[in-house]
């Protein structure tokens, strides 16, 4: 039988309870301390059941109906399971949409770009993102990234190495540069949402190359 670990925040609770699943059995595996008492309670462990439910569930769909997306947005996940590699590891390579939007990631792993090297579209809106990683370029099919609402202070310049890359979504974030010629150079961008960073206004204008690509900004007056 196969044990997936989950890590879930619940109650806003500063530290990650641990929950283990076994064969749709729900354990308490671990429990952590917040301000000197024990999230213990009826309240908080059916909270926790029925997030691991629903990540079971969704999970299950994917697998059981052969789906070619695979939806675990607000499901309280602090990282992606390692366990669930091994769960759809027979359908890995039919996965072209995944969905990891309103979590609480704070990094994104190698082993996930690796692993879902055949994504066409990944969505990690409304999450604590700051970077990416490097192996992210090396993707071969992806065309449409979002990655608004995290922590971006600095462009993620690995994205200008996916040739197949249509569409990138940045919105709100916290980023003042974008690498206008890299981006230029791209041979399938239409469009980067960049509304609501402070972007600096000299660094667009600046651009040498002819922008082949729809850049959308905050209007001019949220511009630095």
């Amino acid at each position: 039988m196969l044990k997936i670990l989950l890590k879930i925040k619940i109650c806003n609770t500063k530290k990650p309870r641990e929950v283990s699943l076994l064969s749709g059995t729900i354990y308490w595996v671990q429990a952590r301390e917040h301000k000197g008492s024990i999230w213990n309670t009826d309240c908080t462990q059916k909270r926790m059941g029925e997030a691991v439910a629903n990540v079971a569930r969704r999970i299950n769909e994917t697998v059981e109906e052969e789906k070619d997306t695979l939806d675990l947005s607000a499901c309280k996940l602090i990282n992606f399971p390692d366990a669930v590699y091994k769960v759809l590891r027979n359908v890995t390579e039919k996965i072209h949409v995944i969905t990891l939007a309103n979590n609480e990631f704070k990094s994104l792993t190698s082993k996930f770009i690796t692993n879902f090297s055949q994504l066409r579209e990944l969505n990690l809106e409304g999450n604590h993102l700051t970077k990416l990683p490097d192996v992210i370029g090396t993707m071969l099919h992806l065309t449409t990234i979002n990655l608004a609402r995290n922590k971006f202070t600095a462009f993620p310049e690995k994205l200008t190495d996916i040739k197949t890359l249509e569409r990138i979504n940045l919105e709100g974030n916290e980023i003042s540069e974008v690498p206008m010629d890299k981006l230029s150079a791209m041979p399938s961008l239409q469009c980067v949402n960049m509304k609501s960073n402070p972007i600096k206004k000299e660094k667009l204008t600046a651009s040498t190359p002819p922008i082949t690509f729809e850049l959308l900004t905050t209007p001019e007056d949220n511009v630095v």
